[in-house]
């Protein structure tokens, strides 16, 4: 079954968001970008180690909050990489607190280096809607999101 762009699906449980990120995997090959859009809990991180699996990645596959990227190494030798990207910390709070607001994240995200990466990985870049779509042609954008009295997901993606 190929995975159709656009498309949407409910993910009741966790190996669904994985097994979605699997088959998401299969659209991708080197210099793609995909951004995961959505609040803390949506499935970012489970979806990127759906698509890190997909790929045949090494090493486990956990949300580079702290560190801001991280890059896993292809398991074949010409296969791409991963490079997963957790911009939340790159951005800042509106002078009322209520809101998170970009600073200047593009030259934030130069600082990382990732243009290398893009000739050889795939970028997953979590938190990244709004400008990492400005810096790159046609990401693929999937925005998660998570019912308030449920565990449901559900997954919405497209090409920008």
């Amino acid at each position: 079954m190929t995975l159709e762009v656009p498309g949407q699906r409910e993910l009741p449980t966790v190996e669904d968001t994985r097994a979605l990120g699997e088959e998401i995997a299969g659209l991708l090959s080197a210099g793609d970008v995909v951004v995961l859009d959505g609040p803390l809990g949506a499935g970012k991180t489970a979806l990127t180690t759906g698509i890190a699996a997909g790929l045949g990645v090494r090493g486990r596959v956990t949300s580079p909050t702290f560190v801001i990227a991280r890059r896993h190494a292809p398991a074949t030798a010409g296969s791409p990489g991963l490079v997963h990207v957790d911009a939340y910390r790159l951005l800042g709070q509106d002078p009322d607190g209520d809101q998170p607001t970009r600073r200047d994240l593009a030259d934030e995200l130069e600082s990382l280096d990732l243009d290398s990466a893009l000739d050889q990985d795939i970028v997953v870049v979590e938190w990244g809607a709004g400008f990492v779509e400005s810096l790159v042609e046609s990401p693929l954008i999937v925005r998660m999101s998570r019912g308030d009295e449920t565990e449901v997901r559900t997954a919405a993606w497209h090409r920008a």
